[in-house]
């Protein structure tokens, strides 16, 4: 158990007009205060802009890509976080394009970081979002973490102030993602701490 609190991201990924994922991560939030082991930072993609366009060298030549400047905090707050949870929808068998701009415009801020998921939608609960988020992140020597949180059908299962109708099986999903993430940003923080990271860039 780390001496001090880790520093967990929780990214709403979805930017779509009436999304429900401020709910979602929101009760997300709650659980991992609750948790007692990480300070919280809540990132909403919403608030900053992501041009699809990326810069013309691409990271394997130049990993610290040339931002805008409005960028700056979101790369700060991912930069600085010791584990990550993206709270995804699935958007046509897929996530969210605004999810995709955000992991393209970063490269090294994700690298030797646990990963995880919460998922909502109407069927798959946000399964093949993240399905396809493992290979992604797996790409950027992040490291997702097995357990998730999944809630199909997430509008009969939230009331309409935004707390679980049946809580007890999320919130036991949700603390064993937590515990995964903090053992494995636990050893990852010591292990970027005490030597440079291997990768090829």
């Amino acid at each position: 158990m780390p001496s001090e609190p880790l520093n967990l991201a929780v990214i709403i990924g979805s930017v779509r007009q009436g999304r429900f994922g401020p709910v979602v991560a929101n009760w997300f939030v709650e659980r991992a205060e609750q948790h007692g082991q990480f300070t919280v930072d809540l990132i909403d993609l919403a608030d900053t802009p992501l041009p699809v366009e990326l810069p013309p060298v691409p990271p394997v030549l130049q990993p610290k890509m040339d931002r805008p400047a409005e960028m700056a905090d979101l790369t700060r707050r991912i930069e600085a976080a010791d584990a990550i949870v993206v709270v995804t929808p699935d958007y046509n068998r897929s996530f969210p394009a605004s999810l995709k701009a955000a992991i393209d415009w970063h490269f090294t801020e994700w690298q030797a970081k646990p990963i995880g998921f919460v998922g909502y939608s109407g069927a798959s609960g946000g399964l093949l979002a993240i399905e396809q988020l493992r290979q992604v992140f797996g790409e950027l020597h992040a490291h997702t973490v097995r357990d998730y949180v999944s809630f199909p059908r997430f509008f009969e299962l939230f009331g309409p102030d935004g707390t679980l109708r049946e809580p007890e099986g999320p919130n036991g999903a949700a603390k064993v993602l937590l515990d995964q993430l903090l053992w494995w940003g636990s050893v990852l923080h010591d292990a970027r701490r005490d030597r440079p990271y291997a990768s090829a860039i």
